[in-house]
């Protein structure tokens, strides 16, 4: 520190009389130089350090892979629509609009109504722009405080409690006018740092806004790719739903027939309604999950239920990504939104015990006044009218009931709340990734199992009608390879469904790459991250290691 409150001179007085020999000019100087002088003595006292820590940024988690075990480079493939095999790799950049790489211009289209139209996003914007106006509100306590003021007053004197030696010669004696235009500056010089850390925390806090507007704008066009996914999902699910109705109903419709013949017992006509009733009963939920998604889809794009986008999203429409980035787990910290709020909370949260601790110290005010007085308008800032005054205050806490103390004490351990608030939104990052990579590593050997499933009831039903056109087989057989072929459509379209969400996921999971968004601005992009969108090949430099956090007087 290079002061202290007990090295600076000042007066304790602001009166001529009493403090003119603390003052560092003469007691006859003019208003202008009273200003100069209170700005250096300003300047002056200002020059003092802040108290309490000086945040550093935490050190990257030294872990080296995202999962316990080694995971495949490669996933599985299959022969159908999202598929194809995708490769990690390792280190590679992720561009700020990755839902391009699903090469569907309907999607994009959606994802750009929504970046634009979306009232959550706007609501972060705002947001941010309040956190913004409040950290230059705050710096506004660097500078002096200037105020103008002008009084006119008129009055009467009483003439019997002070006569005058002219009266009734000059009645106006005892009835006059003031004018007092005047000019009012005060300043407290920031000694111990207490406009700076609060002005820290400030920008802290406004980072912390920042990294969550930027969370929302790629949650958001998550959701919409989410969103447009299952919608695609649930229309094929309903269709072949309704396959399945009318070939149960036609199942049913041959049994009553054989009933009546005495080729069939109520019992097999009893399973088949059952069956056909239990089918009929899974259409309803899919269509209201159906109507779900439309809505949430409008909604996200800024619009009403009833104005949801008329044209539907197909699954055969949309490219699966084959070439995925993979961050190195020392880069993640630095990509993921979540974890640079947590780690601005932590820095505000630092921020604030220096506050607290300066709360406790003594504080100085400085104050000058300067005008003119005159009893006519014409006669103000003439000879002999003016007067200026200039202070000084030294306030210091003696005693408080403990309430400053434990201030402090509340500080340090908001601090530590959220430092550990940090460490658990990294460990959350970390596992975010890792469940992403194995759900991607089973959704493509799911979509395997699948796709295989629906070959082998396709080539069944293929059979099946062969044999039934040739009198092999019953039409009943024929009816229920049919079912088998909608129930494994159905599953292979949740597959590919799953495919297609955990590819969006695992963008969402590695930052989203809004370090090359515009809107987002590049001051905090990921160290090593290259000036311009580079969909696979750029790579990331490790973080740089930070020492933890101690407080600046530490030893």
């Amino acid at each position: 520190m290079n002061k202290t409150w007990a090295d600076v001179p000042v007066a304790t007085g602001a009166t001529k009389d009493v403090a003119a020999s603390k003052l560092p000019f003469p007691v006859g100087s003019s208003p202008s130089r009273v200003l100069r002088a209170v700005v250096v003595l300003a300047a002056s006292l200002a020059a003092g350090c802040a108290v309490g820590p000086d945040f550093k940024r935490p050190a990257p988690p030294q872990v080296s892979a995202y999962t316990a075990g080694p995971l495949p480079t490669t996933t599985a493939s299959a022969n159908v629509a999202g598929g194809e095999a995708q490769h990690f790799a390792e280190g590679a950049d992720i561009p700020a609009d990755w839902w391009t790489l699903f090469h569907s211009p309907a999607l994009n289209a959606l994802i750009e109504q929504a970046l634009a139209h979306n009232a959550d996003l706007k609501a972060a914007q705002a947001a941010l722009t309040v956190a913004r106006e409040n950290t230059r509100a705050g710096r506004g306590a660097y500078y002096p405080a200037v105020d103008g003021g002008f009084s006119a007053t008129r009055q009467m004197q009483s003439q019997q409690v002070a006569p005058g030696p002219n009266y009734p010669v000059v009645p106006q004696e005892y009835l006059y006018s003031f004018f007092t235009p005047q000019l009012s500056i005060s300043y407290a010089p920031d000694v111990f740092g207490l406009n700076r850390r609060s002005v820290e925390s400030l920008q802290a806090q406004q980072q912390a806004v920042r990294f969550q507007m930027i969370a929302a704008r790629i949650t958001l066009s998550t959701n919409v790719v989410a969103t447009a996914v299952q919608q695609a999902s649930l229309r094929a699910q309903i269709a072949a739903t309704h396959e399945l109705i009318a070939i149960n109903a036609r199942m049913v419709g041959i049994l009553k027939y054989q009933l009546g013949k005495g080729y069939a017992s109520r019992l097999d006509l009893a399973a088949q309604e059952s069956q056909l009733a239990q089918v009929r009963a899974g259409l309803p939920p899919l269509l209201t999950q159906l109507a779900q998604q439309d809505n949430a889809l409008a909604v996200l794009v800024g619009r009403f239920p009833s104005q949801a986008p008329a044209a539907p999203f197909e699954l055969a429409s949309l490219h699966l990504p084959q070439q995925l980035p993979l961050s190195l787990p020392s880069a993640l910290v630095e990509q993921r939104p979540d974890v640079r709020q947590a780690q601005a909370n932590m820095h505000a949260a630092s921020a604030q015990v220096g506050v607290a601790i300066a709360n406790r110290l003594p504080n100085i005010s400085l104050s000058a006044n300067v005008g003119s007085t005159a009893l006519a308008i014409d006669q103000v800032f003439k000879s002999g009218t003016g007067f200026w005054s200039v202070g000084a205050d030294l306030a210091a806490p003696i005693f408080h009931g403990g309430s400053l103390l434990h201030q402090e004490r509340a500080a340090k351990a908001a601090y530590v709340q959220a430092a550990q608030q940090y460490r658990s939104t990294v460990l959350t990052a970390f596992q975010n990734v890792a469940d992403t990579l194995a759900a991607l590593q089973h959704d493509a050997e799911g979509l395997q199992a699948a796709a295989r499933a629906e070959d082998a009831a396709r080539v069944t039903l293929d059979l099946s009608r062969r044999q039934y056109r040739v009198g092999y087989a019953s039409y009943l057989s024929l009816l229920s390879a049919e079912q088998g072929y909608q129930q494994a459509r159905m599953a292979l379209v949740q597959a590919q469904a799953s495919r297609f969400a955990d590819t969006a996921a695992l963008f969402q999971a590695l930052g989203g790459g809004w370090w090359h968004d515009a809107a987002a601005g590049k001051a905090d992009a990921p160290p090593g991250a290259p000036p311009s969108p580079a969909p696979t090949a750029a790579h990331h430099a490790d973080a740089s290691h930070a020492a933890p956090v101690r407080d600046h007087d530490e030893k």
